[in-house]
């Protein structure tokens, strides 16, 4: 019983994730580590990914397969990461029954494919920024249904999945005058009791997960930059040998 209503309230959490959030709403986001081209943080992120999010979130577009692309073997697929579906070919679809969710919720939890390429906002970052921010700002919040609130974005209804990572943390607010009132300005965090990896380490683990949500959004973003250079350099090179070529061909022409 306790397990469902903690999956009760994840998929909650889930669809009210769906709505619109306030590009101003919320702190300054923090800039994410680049881990796009780290394969071992791309490994941690996906076994984060599939232990954290996978039971209520699904990623329609991506093929367990597809993590060789990473670096791992179909055989450790198979053995570490295969927990809702037997065949390592088939999409990464959330172990909740989507029907259950939609009679339980009115509909099914967003899906992950695309997140990080559909959470940026002019003046504050981009997706994986909002990403990174979101999940290291979570707080006890005994006024709220889950217990739970987000600095990031205030008011949120997702419970913290990865508190036991993190620990239990309070912000830390100043007030300073502004305008003749007083407002409260974030200055820290006070940790109130230790989680399972230490501060620094469940900043890395974060960085490793949203590395991964960024690179599953576009697998082959990273093949296409390195293209993309040989191009431009190929074209740098071919202008150059143009030129010399109608230099050579018009100096005789008065």
């Amino acid at each position: 019983m306790k397990s469902l209503k903690q999956l009760a309230l994840g998929l909650l959490a889930s669809i009210i994730m769906t709505g619109a959030h306030a590009a101003g709403g919320g702190i300054a986001w923090d800039k994410a580590p680049d881990r796009t081209n780290d394969m071992a943080a791309l490994q941690n992120g996906a076994k984060l990914f599939v232990n954290y999010c996978l039971n209520c979130h699904s990623a329609a577009f991506m093929r367990y397969n597809r993590l060789t692309d990473i670096g791992l073997s179909e055989k450790q697929i198979k053995d570490n990461l295969l927990f809702a579906t037997d065949k390592v070919g088939e999409t990464m679809k959330a172990a909740i029954d989507p029907k259950q969710a939609k009679d339980w919720f009115g509909g099914n939890p967003p899906d992950l494919t695309v997140i990080a390429r559909s959470r940026s906002a002019a003046g504050k970052g981009s997706g994986a920024d909002y990403l990174y921010t979101y999940l290291r700002t979570y707080y006890r919040d005994d006024s709220k249904a889950t217990g739970w609130n987000n600095l990031a974005f205030p008011n949120v209804g997702m419970p913290h999945v990865l508190w036991e990572l993190q620990g239990d943390r309070e912000p830390v607010f100043e007030k300073v005058k502004s305008h003749g009132q007083d407002v409260e300005v974030f200055k820290g965090w006070k940790q109130l009791s230790p989680g399972t990896l230490s501060p620094r380490e469940y900043d890395s683990a974060m960085a490793d997960l949203v590395g991964y949500l960024q690179w599953m959004g576009e697998p082959a973003q990273n093949t296409r930059v390195r293209v993309g250079a040989w191009v431009l350099l190929f074209l740098s090179l071919f202008v150059f040998v143009a030129w010399r070529l109608s230099a050579a061909y018009w100096k005789d022409v008065k």
